[in-house]
């Protein structure tokens, strides 16, 4: 049955019929009850008629309260929907029409709440549960977790103790946590189309599975179930927001979702952590997914569903992994000719870089190097990639330019030789560890795709951003050479991840591009990225809002990034969030007023920076400040988000208060620039900043 009838009032209508409409409604609880739909009607005041005007009725009030039907379809044709036609005109008076009115209103609310009541899952009723969690006794360790954290923030948020079984309860909503225990119910349950991180939240009846697929979807389950329906927020490992609700209903649901990204990783130092890393959905190397929640230990936490990106870390070179597998150290002095020739001379450092680049067409260093590989492997049984990429920055003259080397470059970009070394590696190793991808990266000189040779099905490209502008998103012109190589990437690379940097790399200055998260992420997607890596920093600007919102935007491309970054500035700043937004507004429509080019260590002279921004900007975050003051939590929160405008202020100090007395304007920094520096050093050391961290060093 679909109640969805557009009801009109018109003459003659009879006296209500409501008994058979409620029955239908208590028979099928599930129908669609439509919006409140525009009625227009006339009212008589007196003897004159005064002009229409539109009444919101809901048409289940009114195929209640008004129950002749007139204009019925002909015999045979079939409507699930009555049109209902009566007419104010009939009504007695302004007064009886408004009482009527008002009928139909209470009338409905109790059709609402009674709908609700029937369709909604009662969790707590009063602070006591009438919910059971159930998990399979034999469950793996990720779903057994997932099923604590459920009973864990249940209880907080209800202020009632939930109960764990292995079995359904015969009583109230059993919230089934894993496949095994979604079976109980819906014995046919597969997570077969849902990789390792989709999840379904589906209701069977009074029940209500939370699952996904293997190892992590079944977490990321129940976080979806407890931040949507419960109100639970994550903001940073030391901040949270856990509302406390007695009365928890949750409507029936029918929720499946696979995200487009398969990796979700960032270097955010404080998204490390792994609780947060799992309650955020990341599934990165960055995040400590490991036993001893350490990097220095391999393996994988399996109760928080390990890592999609599992690669063999080198402390001395990172992701550029050729240099851990051929390292100079052992190699040069026996073997030069493994490695680049640069003006004429084999060497291991290049004028540019401490480092040089290797001869990629030696057939005996690819040997070595492939040995090395399969030794690595075998140590990291955990390892899901390993990395077999140039070294930073390893460009001209970086890179090798014997004859050979040169040749192959010649048929088509640098990357075609790149490509064709990484394909013949991952070849050798397929066999043996086909588990395994083999990384690299297109990173500068590399970054244009080749024109001969696609990458492996085992190869995974990881595209870096490094040369955009982020004050605008990847679609606008000045982004288009970048645009045309993630393009051409895309058509040829089976598994095209990208790294990116999302914040200002002369950190803490200001970085006004929270704008082009949502955007980017959503075109990147578009075109094939399946992953994604977020290069942070500790000391950024908002960098616990930048954290959060990428890491819910690459859950989900498709959310709001305005509405989030709404929820977590209001929630984790509290009274001052409006003044914070304030202050994002102003940033943000400054450098979207002007023609800066926001790259990646933009500079305190920035043309968007200007006195009357800064002197708005500083009263923003000082109002900010004064909301929370009796606050200690809040105002520490807030406090530091006082420095990307003071760091500004230091650099330009002559500049800035010369203007600002030529146009009669109050200084708002102090007497003098080191009085300035004292106060940014006395702010930075009480919130655990190393200022030797800095990369927008002290001007003097």
């Amino acid at each position: 049955m679909e109640i969805n009838a557009i009801s009109r009032i018109r003459n003659g209508s009879g006296p209500p019929a409501a008994s058979k409409s409620i029955f239908s409604l208590m028979q099928n609880p599930t129908a669609r009850l439509s919006p409140m739909l525009p009625l227009r009607t006339k009212h008589r005041h007196s003897a004159r008629a005064s002009k229409p005007c539109d009444f919101a009725v809901p048409t289940v009030a009114l195929s209640a309260a008004f129950g002749r039907e007139e204009k019925r379809r002909p015999a045979g044709r079939p409507c699930a929907t009555a049109c209902l036609q009566v007419d104010a005109a009939s009504l007695p008076g302004t007064i009886a029409g408004m009482h009527r009115l008002l009928f139909i209103v209470a009338f409905t609310a109790c059709l609402w709440a009674s709908a609700f009541r029937l369709r909604a899952h009662t969790l707590s009723d009063a602070g006591q549960p009438r919910a059971t969690v159930v998990v399979a006794a034999d469950a793996p360790a990720p779903v057994r977790h997932a099923a604590d954290e459920l009973r864990y923030f249940l209880s907080r948020v209800t202020g009632t103790d939930f109960l764990i079984r292995h079995n359904r309860s015969p009583e109230g909503t059993n919230l089934l946590v894993g496949p095994k225990a979604a079976r109980l119910r819906e014995t046919g349950f597969t997570t077969d189309d849902l990789g390792e991180d989709g999840i379904v939240l589906r209701s069977v009846g009074d029940d209500l599975i939370l699952a996904g697929g293997a190892p992590r979807g079944t977490l990321y389950a129940v976080f979806t179930f407890l931040e949507d329906h419960a109100g639970c927020h994550w903001w940073t490992p030391a901040a949270s927001h856990i509302p406390r609700r007695p009365n928890l209903k949750v409507p029936k649901l029918n929720f499946r979702y696979v995200p487009r990204l398969e990796y979700r990783d960032m270097s955010f130092l404080h998204t490390a952590e792994a609780d947060f890393s799992v309650r955020n959905k990341l599934n990165g190397h960055h995040h400590r997914l490991f036993y001893d929640n350490s990097f220095n230990n391999i393996g994988q936490d399996s109760s928080r569903g390990g890592r999609k990106y599992a690669y063999i870390r080198s402390d001395k070179w990172g992701s550029h992994g050729w240099w851990t597998l051929i390292e100079p150290e052992v190699y040069f002095k026996s073997h030069p000719e493994w490695f680049a020739l640069i003006n004429g001379k084999r060497t291991h450092i290049s004028p540019k870089y401490p480092i040089s680049n290797l001869c990629l067409t030696n057939e005996s260093m690819r040997a070595e190097l492939t040995k090395n590989a399969r030794l690595a492997l075998r140590w990291n049984p955990h390892a899901t990639v390993i990395s077999i990429a140039q070294p930073d920055d390893a460009g001209p003259p970086n890179r090798c330019e014997c004859a050979a080397c040169a040749a192959v470059e010649q048929e088509g970009n640098p990357s075609e030789l790149v490509i064709r070394f990484v394909n013949a590696v991952a070849a050798d190793l397929q066999e043996q560890f086909p588990d395994v991808a083999v990384s690299t990266l297109a990173y500068h000189y590399s970054q244009k795709p080749p024109k001969q040779t696609r990458p492996r099905p085992n190869v995974l490209v990881r595209l870096s951003s490094i040369k955009c502008s982020f004050s605008r998103p990847m679609t606008d012109e000045r982004n288009s050479p970048f645009r045309a190589d993630l393009e051409g990437w895309s058509k040829m690379c089976d598994r095209l991840y990208l790294w990116d940097y999302p914040i200002n790399f002369a950190y803490p200055l200001p970085h006004p591009n929270l704008r082009v998260y949502g955007p980017n992420l959503r075109y990147y997607t578009e075109h094939n990225v399946k992953g994604m890596f977020c290069e942070g920093g500790a000391f950024a600007e908002l960098v616990e809002l930048r954290a959060w919102l990428l890491a819910k935007l690459m859950w989900n491309p498709n959310a709001d990034s305005n509405q989030l970054i709404d929820t977590f500035v209001r929630g984790y700043y509290g009274q001052a969030g409006s003044h914070i937004l304030d202050y994002i507004q102003l940033t943000h429509n400054a450098v979207e007023a002007t023609d800066d080019f926001l790259g990646l260590g933009s500079r305190p002279d920035a043309t968007f920076l200007s006195l009357e921004t800064l002197l708005r900007a500083w009263e923003h975050v000082q109002a900010a400040a004064a909301a929370v003051a009796n606050d200690p939590i809040l105002a520490q929160r807030v406090q530091v988000t006082r420095l990307p405008i003071m760091f500004v202020f230091l650099h330009r100090w002559n500049e800035l208060h010369a203007a600002a007395k030529d146009a009669g304007l109050r200084w708002p920094m102090g007497s003098s620039q080191q009085e300035l520096h004292a106060d940014i050093v006395a702010l930075a050391s009480a919130h655990g900043i190393n200022l030797k961290g800095i990369s927008s060093p002290i001007p003097f």
